[in-house]
């Protein structure tokens, strides 16, 4: 009886402390389970690109040549890639920011400016919207959390989505909608970061979920020892009912 006593008490107050992040948890899974999440990432709205064969027409630079006129003896990465029409040799230093260059004539195109970074964003964005407005953001803000300084190209469409053109890479890093807002709102909720919104092993989520497992652990001993009580007294209204037709008899 004791134990049950105690049982009954830490149930109801954990229930009182935890009972509302325990519909946070589950509020959070049913809005994450409910919207693709091809839409939450704003991939309906990429419009498909035009492939770029790699012919020696578009390559009139050599690597090797490319990383003397930048002066680099040894780099992490070198990639070839589009950018709009053309091709480009992607090269990540060991130190510093990202470089691309035109494999054509070994322009550098890195950091783009506005203009180039509006084209880069049409180009991709398939919506029903227009731009609307084009602006170089040095922080970061609720939405992006990425490197800085970046390009927000802003679209009037429906979901109104915003894209975020890295003028160091010439390419979208990050795609914003009002799904994607909505959803990390409860993602936040849900892992119970209230400023990175990264980190689901944080102090405070792994605080909540011990505590919301006593809180089941209690409701099961609850609910034993109900059914045990309950059994206990059927067993003790049979034997009686037995007892009292045996004296009557």
């Amino acid at each position: 009886m004791r134990l049950h006593l105690v049982s009954a008490q830490l149930h109801k107050w954990i229930g009182l402390i935890i009972g509302i992040q325990i519909l946070l948890w589950i509020s959070g899974g049913f809005i994450m389970s409910f919207f693709p999440i091809e839409k939450v990432r704003g991939e309906h709205n990429v419009r498909e690109a035009e492939a770029l064969a790699i012919t020696p027409d578009r390559l009139g630079v050599t690597i090797p040549f490319v990383l003397e006129q930048l002066e680099l003896t040894s780099v992490r990465d070198v990639r070839i890639r589009p950018v709009l029409d053309r091709l480009v040799y992607e090269i990540r230093p060991l130190d510093g920011a990202p470089i691309i260059v035109d494999a054509k004539n070994g322009e550098i195109l890195s950091p783009i400016g506005k203009e180039m970074a509006e084209t880069i964003a049409k180009q991709d964005f398939s919506g029903d919207g227009a731009l609307t407005s084009i602006s170089l953001l040095d922080k970061g803000n609720a939405e992006y959390r990425g490197p800085v300084p970046v390009w927000r190209v802003e679209f009037n469409d429906s979901d109104n989505t915003h894209l975020y053109v890295s003028p160091d890479l010439g390419r979208i890093v990050a795609r914003r909608n009002g799904t994607w807002r909505l959803y990390d709102f409860f993602w936040m909720l849900h892992i119970m970061d209230y400023q990175e919104r990264e980190n689901f092993n944080n102090k405070l989520v792994v605080s909540a979920a011990a505590i919301a497992f006593i809180f089941v652990i209690t409701g099961f001993m609850m609910l034993f020892f109900r059914l045990r009580k309950r059994d206990a007294k059927i067993v003790k209204s049979l034997v009686t009912n037995k007892l009292g037709r045996r004296g009557q008899s």
